[in-house]
């Protein structure tokens, strides 16, 4: 937030305003607080719980070497080991996700041929399949938020100089729940599933809809999801064969072939 803030600062134009949400149960109270760090007051208005603060800018007010600081705090940096780089804000941007570790762990190490990773994030699920599954002839990334892109394709073209593989690859920036042009032998997939706190295992279920109008008829779903959400009915509603293939840690993993058009 404070780098956005930061961001919003060198684009606006002089006497421009600049306007921010927060809501109240996600830190709208410490982020007025940085707005004003910026740019030295706020108008303020809390309604519905949540907040929302403007102000009107002069260059004279702002602090550069504040701005400078706040901007590189959503620069991308090396996590964990080091194998993986990644930026503030990203879902489980600083570490490895055990739900997206446990659908690698299981995934066949005969998987082959065009692949595809929706909703890749830094693009961890895409990399492990590449080591783990020399077959794969090209990926795909696709992703909604584009503040990961940087990051997954950083991770990607690391992953490929350390395997010595030349293969093709492309990251899209693109709503998975809007469809794929794109045919596949296999799609692998963490999918979302929050809109803010809230769960909405619709996000998922679009996704399984996608994944299955993009699939070749003998192609392969492999995904992992919360254990508590509602995907089974979805998936043997567009696969002709849904196998749990591990219940673990609150998680789940399945594997779906056989599309039904």
């Amino acid at each position: 937030a404070r780098a956005l803030f930061a961001r919003a600062a060198a684009h606006v134009a002089a006497g421009g305003i600049v306007a921010a949400a927060m809501a109240n149960d996600e830190g709208a109270r410490s982020g007025e607080a940085d707005f004003r760090k910026v740019f030295a007051h706020a108008q303020v208005m809390s309604k519905h719980h949540c907040r929302v603060f403007w102000a009107s800018t002069s260059p004279e007010t702002l602090d550069p070497a504040l701005l400078a600081d706040w901007q590189a705090l959503d620069a991308a940096r090396a996590i964990g080991d080091g194998r993986y780089v990644s930026r503030p804000g990203l879902f489980a941007w600083n570490r490895v996700d055990p739900a997206s570790a446990l659908l690698v762990a299981h995934l066949p190490t005969q998987l082959c041929g065009r692949v595809a990773d929706l909703g890749a994030g830094y693009g961890y699920l895409a990399c492990e399949a590449l080591r783990r599954c020399a077959g794969i002839t090209a990926i795909d990334l696709y992703e909604a938020e584009a503040r990961a892109l940087q990051p997954a394709r950083i991770n990607l073209d690391s992953t490929l100089q350390q395997l010595d593989r030349a293969l093709e690859t492309s990251i899209h920036w693109h709503d998975v729940c809007t469809g794929l042009a794109q045919r596949y032998d296999a799609i692998i997939s963490n999918p979302p599933f929050h809109q803010g706190r809230a769960d909405q295992p619709e996000l998922g279920q679009a996704f399984i809809a996608a994944a299955a109008a993009a699939l070749e008829a003998d192609g392969d779903l492999w995904m992992v999801a919360n254990r508590h959400l509602p995907y089974e009915q979805t998936l043997g509603a567009r696969f002709d064969r849904v196998e749990t293939v591990v219940l673990k840690d609150g998680f789940k993993v399945f594997h779906a072939r056989g599309v039904r058009r």
